[in-house]
């Protein structure tokens, strides 16, 4: 068990262990309900099928641990057992009762998963956000429950701000913590969009998109003549919009009464040599 686990959470996690002491009964799979705080949305299915054909051959040898609720048993922990147990066509398995408040219920299931390294980034935000809503609880305060500093609950909780399509990838694993954090610096929704594509189309390291963010940041401020334009054509706003998806990177059409020109931005050698080979594509 990790010395870094909260003090609060340390009394919760040896009461997860069974004893001879124990009793242990053989519970109806059809009473088990799973635990609604477990943040765990996904559960990997070759290994909920292995841990099947163990069963098949030896039996839950774990009982989970379970708490008694109006209608039936909830489980606490042993999610994947009670999984693997309906995989194989099981109707009962062993359990041991124990009694949990709704606070403790949710602080066991973030850090099983956590000790586990199960859960992905957005999970993890999620989860953290959770205990703090139902709680009331401040960052400061769930990061001693759970041994982690206040800045590592803060960067968690910060992604839930970022777009759908950026989380959706960073729960798939295409895009890492790492590129999750530098992607939240960013304040433009439509920046932030593109430079996730790209950094998922180029498989960009996360120090790439840390340069490529940081030479956005480094880019001439409008000024206040600029900011005060007049309203675009939606027209070329439309065009601009395709121009980006199409190519994957910012695209700024600037008119001149009917002149213009189009500007595709670049972040590194790379990603130039990607778009000539686009455009040459189109010639």
């Amino acid at each position: 068990m990790s010395k870094r686990l909260g003090r609060g959470l340390d009394a919760l996690i040896p009461s997860l262990s069974v004893s001879d002491d124990d009793k242990v009964i053989d519970v109806s799979l059809s009473e088990l309900r799973p635990n609604p705080y477990q943040p765990r949305k996904s559960f990997d299915e070759d290994s909920i099928k292995e841990l099947a054909e163990s069963i098949k051959q030896h039996g839950v040898i774990q009982p989970i641990i379970v708490r008694t609720v109006l209608r039936g048993y909830e489980i606490i922990a042993g999610e994947r057992r009670f999984r693997a147990s309906q995989y194989c066509g099981n109707t009962t398995i062993p359990a041991v009762v124990r009694s949990f408040s709704d606070q403790q219920v949710m602080e066991i299931a973030l850090i099983e998963n956590l000790q586990r390294e199960d859960l992905n980034a957005i999970e993890v935000a999620v989860a953290y956000q959770s205990l703090m809503d139902k709680f009331q609880l401040t960052q400061e305060e769930l990061s001693l429950k759970v041994g982690k500093s206040r800045s590592h609950i803060a960067n968690f909780v910060r992604l839930l701000s970022l777009p759908e399509g950026i989380k959706d990838n960073v729960s798939r694993g295409t895009l890492s913590m790492g590129h999750a954090r530098a992607l939240a610096g960013i304040k433009d929704v439509k920046v932030q969009k593109e430079m996730a594509g790209m950094t998922v189309s180029l498989e960009w390291s996360v120090r790439e998109l840390e340069e490529a963010v940081k030479k956005l940041d480094t880019q001439e401020k409008p000024s206040a003549k600029s900011q005060k334009q007049k309203k675009r054509d939606p027209y070329i706003d439309h065009i601009e919009e395709t121009l980006r998806e199409r190519f994957k990177t910012t695209v700024k059409i600037k008119q001149q009464k009917e002149k213009g020109k189009i500007e595709f931005q670049y972040y590194n050698k790379q990603d130039l040599e990607r778009l000539l080979e686009l455009l040459q594509e189109l010639a």
